[in-house]
Protein backbone atom coordinates (compact mmCIF):
# COMPACT_ATOMS: atom_id res chain seq x y z
CA UNK A 1 0.00 0.00 0.00
CA UNK A 2 1.19 3.74 -0.89
CA UNK A 3 2.61 5.33 2.16
CA UNK A 4 0.77 8.64 3.45
CA UNK A 5 3.61 10.94 4.77
CA UNK A 6 2.31 14.40 6.38
CA UNK A 7 4.99 17.17 5.80
CA UNK A 8 6.93 18.90 8.48
CA UNK A 9 6.05 15.82 10.57
CA UNK A 10 8.12 13.15 8.88
CA UNK A 11 11.87 13.72 8.03
CA UNK A 12 12.25 15.70 4.77
CA UNK A 13 14.80 12.72 3.61
CA UNK A 14 11.95 10.30 3.44
CA UNK A 15 9.67 13.04 1.76
CA UNK A 16 12.81 13.64 -0.94
CA UNK A 17 13.51 10.31 -1.31
CA UNK A 18 14.06 9.10 -5.00
CA UNK A 19 14.13 4.66 -5.86
CA UNK A 20 18.27 4.27 -6.42
CA UNK A 21 19.11 1.11 -8.45
CA UNK A 22 21.92 -1.14 -7.03
CA UNK A 23 22.72 -2.71 -10.67
CA UNK A 24 25.72 -2.18 -11.68
CA UNK A 25 26.67 -2.76 -15.40
CA UNK A 26 29.51 -0.26 -16.28
CA UNK A 27 32.10 -3.42 -16.94
CA UNK A 28 29.80 -5.64 -18.37
CA UNK A 29 29.09 -2.18 -20.86
CA UNK A 30 32.80 -1.46 -21.08
CA UNK A 31 32.96 -5.06 -22.67
CA UNK A 32 30.26 -4.87 -24.67
CA UNK A 33 31.67 -1.23 -26.46
CA UNK A 34 34.92 -1.95 -26.96
CA UNK A 35 34.09 -5.65 -28.52
CA UNK A 36 31.71 -3.64 -31.17
CA UNK A 37 34.64 -0.69 -31.91
CA UNK A 38 36.87 -3.51 -32.49
CA UNK A 39 35.21 -6.25 -34.40
CA UNK A 40 31.80 -4.31 -35.99
CA UNK A 41 29.16 -6.07 -37.54
CA UNK A 42 30.59 -9.58 -36.44
CA UNK A 43 29.97 -8.30 -32.52
CA UNK A 44 26.43 -6.81 -33.50
CA UNK A 45 25.30 -10.18 -34.83
CA UNK A 46 26.94 -12.19 -32.29
CA UNK A 47 25.01 -10.31 -29.69
CA UNK A 48 21.98 -10.03 -31.31
CA UNK A 49 21.70 -14.01 -31.48
CA UNK A 50 22.63 -13.85 -27.56
CA UNK A 51 20.49 -11.25 -25.93
CA UNK A 52 17.53 -11.44 -28.76
CA UNK A 53 17.66 -15.39 -30.10
CA UNK A 54 17.85 -13.55 -33.37
CA UNK A 55 20.30 -15.24 -36.28
CA UNK A 56 20.15 -12.32 -38.76
CA UNK A 57 21.52 -12.06 -42.37
CA UNK A 58 21.64 -8.50 -42.51
CA UNK A 59 21.24 -5.61 -39.42
CA UNK A 60 19.66 -3.47 -42.13
CA UNK A 61 15.62 -3.33 -42.10
CA UNK A 62 14.42 -3.54 -45.79
CA UNK A 63 12.35 -1.67 -47.63
CA UNK A 64 10.30 -4.74 -48.23
CA UNK A 65 10.12 -5.25 -44.27
CA UNK A 66 9.07 -1.51 -43.80
CA UNK A 67 5.83 -1.82 -46.37
CA UNK A 68 5.01 -4.84 -44.97
CA UNK A 69 4.93 -3.68 -42.12
CA UNK A 70 2.17 -0.69 -42.90
CA UNK A 71 0.04 -3.54 -44.48
CA UNK A 72 0.26 -5.34 -41.09
CA UNK A 73 -0.90 -2.36 -38.92
CA UNK A 74 -4.38 -1.78 -38.84
CA UNK A 75 -5.86 1.40 -41.00
CA UNK A 76 -7.17 2.88 -37.64
CA UNK A 77 -4.13 2.84 -35.98
CA UNK A 78 -2.03 4.50 -38.58
CA UNK A 79 -4.78 7.10 -38.69
CA UNK A 80 -4.18 7.45 -35.56
CA UNK A 81 -0.06 7.50 -35.36
CA UNK A 82 -0.67 10.24 -38.44
CA UNK A 83 -2.68 12.40 -36.53
CA UNK A 84 -0.34 12.18 -32.99
CA UNK A 85 2.25 12.90 -35.77
CA UNK A 86 0.90 15.70 -36.87
CA UNK A 87 0.17 17.64 -33.28
CA UNK A 88 3.85 16.54 -32.48
CA UNK A 89 5.64 18.39 -35.74
CA UNK A 90 2.90 21.11 -35.01
CA UNK A 91 4.82 21.71 -31.95
CA UNK A 92 8.10 21.47 -32.59
CA UNK A 93 8.21 23.88 -35.61
CA UNK A 94 7.64 26.53 -33.26
CA UNK A 95 10.80 25.43 -31.79
CA UNK A 96 13.26 26.34 -34.49
CA UNK A 97 15.48 28.90 -34.30
CA UNK A 98 17.01 31.37 -36.89
CA UNK A 99 20.64 32.26 -37.47
CA UNK A 100 21.28 36.01 -37.06
CA UNK A 101 23.73 38.92 -38.36
CA UNK A 102 24.87 41.76 -36.78
CA UNK A 103 25.53 44.98 -38.42
CA UNK A 104 24.98 48.26 -37.13
CA UNK A 105 28.52 49.92 -36.98
CA UNK A 106 30.41 50.39 -40.32
CA UNK A 107 32.51 47.29 -40.98
CA UNK A 108 31.92 45.20 -38.31
CA UNK A 109 29.84 42.09 -39.04
CA UNK A 110 29.09 39.50 -36.79
CA UNK A 111 26.64 36.22 -36.50
CA UNK A 112 25.11 32.81 -35.49
CA UNK A 113 24.59 30.34 -38.14
CA UNK A 114 22.16 27.39 -36.81
CA UNK A 115 23.14 24.08 -38.83
CA UNK A 116 21.83 20.84 -37.74
CA UNK A 117 23.88 17.90 -37.10
CA UNK A 118 24.47 15.67 -40.46
CA UNK A 119 23.52 12.76 -38.63
CA UNK A 120 21.00 11.79 -35.54
CA UNK A 121 20.34 8.20 -34.06
CA UNK A 122 17.41 7.06 -32.40
CA UNK A 123 17.16 4.22 -29.75
CA UNK A 124 13.76 2.83 -29.20
CA UNK A 125 13.52 0.02 -26.93
CA UNK A 126 11.74 -3.55 -27.29
CA UNK A 127 11.18 -6.20 -25.03
CA UNK A 128 8.43 -6.66 -23.49
CA UNK A 129 6.45 -3.69 -24.71
CA UNK A 130 6.47 -1.39 -27.80
CA UNK A 131 6.95 2.31 -28.26
CA UNK A 132 5.85 3.87 -31.16
CA UNK A 133 5.25 7.33 -29.28
CA UNK A 134 9.12 6.87 -28.75
CA UNK A 135 9.55 6.62 -32.74
CA UNK A 136 7.58 9.84 -33.31
CA UNK A 137 8.79 11.73 -30.58
CA UNK A 138 12.35 11.76 -31.22
CA UNK A 139 12.43 11.05 -34.80
CA UNK A 140 10.56 14.31 -35.48
CA UNK A 141 12.31 16.86 -33.80
CA UNK A 142 15.43 15.39 -35.83
CA UNK A 143 13.45 15.51 -39.72
CA UNK A 144 12.59 18.98 -38.35
CA UNK A 145 15.77 20.18 -37.46
CA UNK A 146 16.92 19.30 -41.03
CA UNK A 147 19.62 16.49 -40.35
CA UNK A 148 20.93 14.48 -43.07
CA UNK A 149 20.21 11.00 -41.79
CA UNK A 150 17.74 9.78 -38.90
CA UNK A 151 19.12 6.54 -38.06
CA UNK A 152 17.23 4.23 -35.68
CA UNK A 153 17.70 1.18 -33.89
CA UNK A 154 15.71 -1.30 -32.32
CA UNK A 155 15.94 -4.26 -31.05
CA UNK A 156 14.26 -7.51 -33.29
CA UNK A 157 11.94 -10.62 -31.80
CA UNK A 158 13.44 -13.81 -32.15
CA UNK A 159 11.82 -13.73 -35.43
CA UNK A 160 14.73 -11.66 -36.67
CA UNK A 161 11.71 -8.82 -37.77
CA UNK A 162 10.85 -5.83 -35.80
CA UNK A 163 7.10 -4.74 -34.37
CA UNK A 164 5.52 -3.68 -37.25
CA UNK A 165 3.85 -0.99 -35.03
CA UNK A 166 7.62 0.43 -34.36
CA UNK A 167 8.24 0.06 -37.98
CA UNK A 168 4.75 2.10 -39.32
CA UNK A 169 5.55 4.52 -36.69
CA UNK A 170 8.89 5.66 -38.12
CA UNK A 171 7.83 5.47 -41.74
CA UNK A 172 5.26 8.05 -40.92
CA UNK A 173 8.04 9.77 -38.80
CA UNK A 174 10.84 9.94 -41.81
CA UNK A 175 13.10 8.17 -40.65
CA UNK A 176 15.86 7.22 -42.89
CA UNK A 177 17.10 4.19 -41.64
CA UNK A 178 16.35 1.46 -39.28
CA UNK A 179 18.68 -1.37 -37.81
CA UNK A 180 17.91 -4.38 -36.05
CA UNK A 181 19.83 -3.55 -33.16
CA UNK A 182 19.14 -3.41 -29.45
CA UNK A 183 21.16 -2.77 -26.13
CA UNK A 184 24.81 -1.49 -24.83
CA UNK A 185 25.86 -3.15 -28.67
CA UNK A 186 23.43 -0.69 -30.26
CA UNK A 187 24.84 2.44 -28.50
CA UNK A 188 28.08 1.73 -29.26
CA UNK A 189 27.60 1.03 -33.30
CA UNK A 190 26.02 4.16 -32.99
CA UNK A 191 28.76 5.88 -31.53
CA UNK A 192 31.91 4.12 -33.58
CA UNK A 193 30.17 2.95 -36.44
CA UNK A 194 30.52 -0.29 -38.13
CA UNK A 195 30.54 -2.04 -41.72
CA UNK A 196 26.41 -1.41 -41.66
CA UNK A 197 25.77 1.20 -39.36
CA UNK A 198 26.51 4.50 -40.07
CA UNK A 199 28.88 6.68 -37.15
CA UNK A 200 26.07 9.44 -35.90
CA UNK A 201 26.36 12.88 -34.14
CA UNK A 202 23.92 12.69 -31.29
CA UNK A 203 22.17 9.74 -29.67
CA UNK A 204 18.72 10.36 -28.10
CA UNK A 205 16.14 7.96 -26.80
CA UNK A 206 15.47 6.36 -23.37
CA UNK A 207 16.36 2.50 -22.69
CA UNK A 208 17.72 -0.17 -20.08
CA UNK A 209 20.37 0.30 -17.28
CA UNK A 210 22.82 -1.18 -20.13
CA UNK A 211 21.68 1.59 -22.33
CA UNK A 212 21.65 4.18 -20.17
CA UNK A 213 25.40 3.07 -19.18
CA UNK A 214 26.59 2.59 -22.90
CA UNK A 215 25.15 6.55 -23.39
CA UNK A 216 27.45 7.36 -20.40
CA UNK A 217 30.43 5.65 -22.01
CA UNK A 218 29.96 6.88 -25.25
CA UNK A 219 29.57 10.43 -24.39
CA UNK A 220 32.50 12.97 -25.91
CA UNK A 221 32.60 10.73 -28.94
CA UNK A 222 29.38 11.81 -29.83
CA UNK A 223 26.64 13.97 -28.13
CA UNK A 224 23.64 12.34 -26.08
CA UNK A 225 19.92 13.53 -25.04
CA UNK A 226 20.63 12.46 -21.65
CA UNK A 227 20.71 9.87 -19.28
CA UNK A 228 17.37 8.48 -18.50
CA UNK A 229 16.20 7.25 -15.09
CA UNK A 230 12.74 5.84 -13.79
CA UNK A 231 9.23 7.50 -15.43
CA UNK A 232 8.01 9.89 -12.75
CA UNK A 233 4.61 11.24 -12.42
CA UNK A 234 4.11 13.77 -9.25
CA UNK A 235 0.62 15.23 -8.90
CA UNK A 236 -0.43 18.59 -7.42
CA UNK A 237 -4.02 17.37 -6.63
CA UNK A 238 -6.67 19.51 -3.98
CA UNK A 239 -9.25 18.33 -2.47
CA UNK A 240 -11.79 18.97 -5.27
CA UNK A 241 -10.01 16.09 -7.28
CA UNK A 242 -11.62 12.92 -8.29
CA UNK A 243 -9.48 10.71 -6.49
CA UNK A 244 -10.47 7.55 -9.09
CA UNK A 245 -9.09 9.91 -11.70
CA UNK A 246 -5.58 10.58 -9.26
CA UNK A 247 -5.04 6.84 -9.07
CA UNK A 248 -5.54 6.26 -12.57
CA UNK A 249 -2.97 8.88 -13.37
CA UNK A 250 -0.38 7.59 -10.54
CA UNK A 251 -0.95 4.31 -11.74
CA UNK A 252 -0.26 5.43 -15.77
CA UNK A 253 3.23 5.99 -14.88
CA UNK A 254 3.39 3.09 -12.22
CA UNK A 255 2.84 0.20 -14.55
CA UNK A 256 6.38 1.64 -16.71
CA UNK A 257 8.40 -0.12 -14.24
CA UNK A 258 8.86 -1.54 -11.03
CA UNK A 259 11.67 1.66 -10.19
CA UNK A 260 9.08 3.99 -11.25
CA UNK A 261 7.99 6.76 -9.30
CA UNK A 262 4.55 7.59 -8.46
CA UNK A 263 3.75 10.54 -5.88
CA UNK A 264 1.02 12.42 -4.90
CA UNK A 265 1.19 16.40 -3.14
CA UNK A 266 -2.25 17.41 -1.39
CA UNK A 267 -3.58 19.54 0.62
CA UNK A 268 -6.12 17.05 1.72
CA UNK A 269 -5.73 14.47 3.79
CA UNK A 270 -9.02 13.27 2.54
CA UNK A 271 -8.11 12.96 -0.68
CA UNK A 272 -4.67 11.45 0.38
CA UNK A 273 -6.74 8.55 2.17
CA UNK A 274 -9.43 8.40 -0.97
CA UNK A 275 -6.72 7.71 -3.12
CA UNK A 276 -4.72 5.41 -1.01
CA UNK A 277 -8.20 3.35 -1.59
CA UNK A 278 -8.93 3.46 -5.12
CA UNK A 279 -5.24 2.10 -5.88
CA UNK A 280 -6.06 -0.95 -4.28
CA UNK A 281 -9.19 -0.96 -6.46
CA UNK A 282 -7.11 -0.34 -9.43
CA UNK A 283 -4.15 -2.17 -9.00
CA UNK A 284 -5.22 -5.79 -9.21
CA UNK A 285 -7.24 -5.16 -12.44
CA UNK A 286 -4.22 -3.94 -14.20
CA UNK A 287 -2.38 -6.19 -16.97
CA UNK A 288 0.99 -5.67 -15.58
CA UNK A 289 0.08 -5.50 -11.72
CA UNK A 290 2.88 -6.95 -10.57
CA UNK A 291 5.09 -3.89 -12.12
CA UNK A 292 2.43 -1.21 -11.15
CA UNK A 293 2.34 -2.54 -7.38
CA UNK A 294 5.88 -3.09 -6.92
CA UNK A 295 6.20 0.78 -7.53
CA UNK A 296 3.72 1.60 -5.70
CA UNK A 297 4.92 0.14 -2.47
CA UNK A 298 8.42 0.77 -2.81
CA UNK A 299 8.66 3.83 -4.80
CA UNK A 300 5.20 5.57 -4.21
CA UNK A 301 4.25 8.33 -2.10
CA UNK A 302 1.16 10.68 -0.80
CA UNK A 303 2.33 13.76 0.84
CA UNK A 304 -0.03 15.87 2.70
CA UNK A 305 1.19 19.58 2.71
CA UNK A 306 -0.84 22.76 4.75
CA UNK A 307 -1.63 24.44 1.48
CA UNK A 308 -1.36 24.17 -2.42
CA UNK A 309 1.79 27.18 -2.13
CA UNK A 310 3.14 24.48 -0.26
CA UNK A 311 2.08 21.57 -2.52
CA UNK A 312 3.84 23.45 -5.20
CA UNK A 313 7.12 24.12 -3.67
CA UNK A 314 7.50 20.41 -2.51
CA UNK A 315 6.98 19.74 -6.65
CA UNK A 316 9.71 22.19 -7.22
CA UNK A 317 12.43 20.40 -4.90
CA UNK A 318 11.13 17.09 -6.42
CA UNK A 319 11.61 18.46 -10.18
CA UNK A 320 9.39 15.88 -11.48
CA UNK A 321 9.56 13.99 -14.99
CA UNK A 322 5.90 14.71 -15.39
CA UNK A 323 3.67 17.00 -13.05
CA UNK A 324 0.02 16.94 -13.13
CA UNK A 325 -1.82 20.56 -11.79
CA UNK A 326 -4.91 18.99 -10.89
CA UNK A 327 -7.09 21.89 -9.70
CA UNK A 328 -9.16 24.43 -11.16
CA UNK A 329 -7.36 27.38 -12.37
CA UNK A 330 -4.27 25.78 -13.47
CA UNK A 331 -2.60 28.60 -15.12
CA UNK A 332 -3.04 30.49 -11.77
CA UNK A 333 -0.58 28.25 -10.90
CA UNK A 334 1.98 27.84 -13.51
CA UNK A 335 4.45 30.78 -13.17
CA UNK A 336 4.71 29.03 -9.65
CA UNK A 337 6.10 25.78 -10.95
CA UNK A 338 9.69 26.28 -11.72
CA UNK A 339 11.06 22.81 -12.48
CA UNK A 340 9.33 19.76 -14.17
CA UNK A 341 9.98 18.32 -17.65
CA UNK A 342 5.99 18.60 -18.63
CA UNK A 343 3.01 20.12 -17.00
CA UNK A 344 -0.05 18.93 -17.00
CA UNK A 345 -2.86 21.12 -16.68
CA UNK A 346 -5.87 20.78 -15.01
CA UNK A 347 -8.21 17.89 -14.30
CA UNK A 348 -8.89 16.63 -17.53
CA UNK A 349 -5.30 16.23 -18.54
CA UNK A 350 -3.88 13.26 -17.86
CA UNK A 351 -0.03 12.46 -18.47
CA UNK A 352 -0.76 10.01 -21.28
CA UNK A 353 -1.71 13.01 -23.53
CA UNK A 354 1.56 14.17 -23.28
CA UNK A 355 2.87 9.97 -23.72
CA UNK A 356 0.75 9.99 -27.11
CA UNK A 357 -0.75 12.55 -28.88
CA UNK A 358 -0.23 16.43 -27.24
CA UNK A 359 2.81 17.36 -29.28
CA UNK A 360 5.04 18.24 -26.55
CA UNK A 361 7.82 15.73 -26.25
CA UNK A 362 7.46 12.97 -23.83
CA UNK A 363 11.28 12.38 -23.37
CA UNK A 364 12.23 13.96 -20.59
CA UNK A 365 14.65 14.92 -17.80
CA UNK A 366 14.31 12.17 -14.76
CA UNK A 367 15.41 12.00 -11.17
CA UNK A 368 15.43 16.26 -10.85
CA UNK A 369 17.21 17.16 -13.47
CA UNK A 370 14.39 19.23 -14.22
CA UNK A 371 16.09 21.83 -12.15
CA UNK A 372 18.84 22.32 -15.14
CA UNK A 373 17.84 20.22 -18.15
CA UNK A 374 15.12 20.67 -20.55
CA UNK A 375 12.76 17.79 -22.65
CA UNK A 376 13.89 16.51 -25.99
CA UNK A 377 13.59 19.23 -28.74
CA UNK A 378 14.57 20.77 -32.26
CA UNK A 379 17.54 22.32 -30.15
CA UNK A 380 18.74 18.95 -29.54
CA UNK A 381 19.95 18.59 -33.05
CA UNK A 382 21.34 21.49 -34.45
CA UNK A 383 24.55 23.07 -33.22
CA UNK A 384 25.88 26.82 -33.41
CA UNK A 385 28.70 28.17 -35.08
CA UNK A 386 29.27 32.01 -35.08
CA UNK A 387 31.46 34.43 -37.14
CA UNK A 388 33.43 37.67 -37.18
CA UNK A 389 33.99 40.24 -39.78
CA UNK A 390 36.01 43.02 -39.57
CA UNK A 391 37.06 45.74 -42.05
CA UNK A 392 40.92 47.39 -41.66
CA UNK A 393 39.50 50.54 -40.22
CA UNK A 394 37.11 48.68 -38.14
CA UNK A 395 39.90 46.74 -36.55
CA UNK A 396 42.66 50.02 -36.91
CA UNK A 397 39.40 51.88 -34.10
CA UNK A 398 39.98 48.95 -31.53
CA UNK A 399 43.15 46.79 -31.90
CA UNK A 400 44.76 49.10 -29.31
CA UNK A 401 41.87 47.89 -27.08
CA UNK A 402 42.63 44.42 -27.81
CA UNK A 403 46.16 44.74 -26.69
CA UNK A 404 45.77 46.24 -23.43
CA UNK A 405 43.08 43.38 -22.95
CA UNK A 406 45.76 40.86 -24.05
CA UNK A 407 48.59 42.13 -22.31
CA UNK A 408 46.33 41.88 -18.90
CA UNK A 409 46.40 38.84 -19.32
CA UNK A 410 49.77 37.76 -19.82
CA UNK A 411 49.01 36.97 -23.67
CA UNK A 412 51.73 38.95 -25.72
CA UNK A 413 51.27 36.86 -28.82
CA UNK A 414 47.28 37.76 -28.76
CA UNK A 415 47.99 41.70 -28.17
CA UNK A 416 50.74 41.88 -30.98
CA UNK A 417 48.30 39.73 -33.34
CA UNK A 418 45.76 42.46 -33.39
CA UNK A 419 48.52 45.62 -33.59
CA UNK A 420 50.76 44.23 -36.09
CA UNK A 421 48.55 45.16 -39.02
CA UNK A 422 48.83 48.83 -37.56
CA UNK A 423 52.02 48.23 -39.04
CA UNK A 424 51.19 47.82 -42.59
Amino acid sequence: MIKILKYGEVDNKDIFARAVSDINVEEIVAEIIDNVRNNGDKALFEYCEKFDKAKLTSLLVSEEEIAEAMELVDDKFIEILEKAAKNIRKFHEKQVRTSFIINDEEGIVTGQKVIPVDRAGLYVPGGTAAYPSTVLMDSIPAVIAGCREVVMVTPPGADSKVNPVILAAAKIAGVTKIFKLGGAQAIAALAYGTESVPKVDKIVGPGNAFVAEAKKQVFGEVSIDMIAGPSEILIVADGKSNPKHVAADLLSQAEHDKMASAVLVTDSYDLAKAVSEELEVQIPVLEREEIARASIDNNGKIIVADTLDVSIEIANEIAPEHLELCVDNPFDYLDAIRHAGSIFMGRNCPEALGDYYAGPNHTLPTSGTAKFSSPLSVDDFVKKTQYTYYTKSALEKVARDVEYFAKKEGLTAHAKSAVIRLED
